[in-house]
């Protein structure tokens, strides 16, 4: 990793995931989080791969009303056993895993079986907008090399059925006040089998 990708991107991402506006939506993703958490992305047991990010978070972390610790680096391997967590959280981080469908296995593997995984991704805009998609297709190269990786293609839903999970509660939505194309979320929680099911 170079300076920009170490100095640079964990700036941004502080910057776009911690503002103003999407401070309801992190609220809306964490209701009903219950028991042992582990969340993945920037940081209950936090994954976080950039030391920047996590520095940065540092403030929101005390801030906290429950105990937050680093407890990873990548999200395609976490170091806990199986089946230890009753719920997962994901917020805008599946965009910038290189294998996203891994990274969710294992975040299934961690869960205790029917546990839910909480998130809110952004990807992939509705089918029914084809232009804006377009759109996403055409910024994606440019995209991912200003801002760590970052894909707006990907398709939320489909890496979660990839991954074994059952979506049981979804909203497709646009951010307010933000290009279309850089702002398709999906919202939702999605659970891990349970044995026989």
């Amino acid at each position: 990793m170079g300076f920009y990708a170490e100095r640079v991107v964990p700036r941004i991402v502080d910057l776009a995931c911690g503002a103003k506006s999407a401070r309801p939506l992190r609220r809306r993703v964490c209701a009903g989080l219950t028991g042992e958490v582990v969340e993945i992305g920037a940081g209950v047991a936090a994954i976080e791969p950039s030391d920047l990010g996590w520095k940065l978070a540092a403030d929101r972390v005390r801030a906290s009303r429950v105990p937050v610790r680093r407890a990873g680096l990548d999200g395609r391997s976490l170091p806990f056993e199986d089946a230890t967590f009753d719920t997962a959280l994901s917020t805008w981080t599946l965009c910038t895993i290189p294998d996203p469908v891994a990274a969710l296995r294992e975040v299934r593997r961690v869960l205790k079986p029917g546990g839910g995984l909480h998130f809110i991704e952004h990807g992939l805009a509705p089918a029914g907008d084809a232009g804006v998609r377009r759109w996403q297709r055409r910024i994606e190269p440019l995209h991912k090399r200003l801002f760590g990786g970052c894909h707006l293609t990907r398709p939320t839903v489909e890496l979660l059925t990839a991954a074994d999970f059952t979506v049981t509660e979804l909203d497709v939505f646009y951010e307010e006040r933000a290009p279309k194309p850089f702002a398709a979320d999906s919202l939702g929680v999605a659970l891990s089998p349970r044995p026989g099911g």
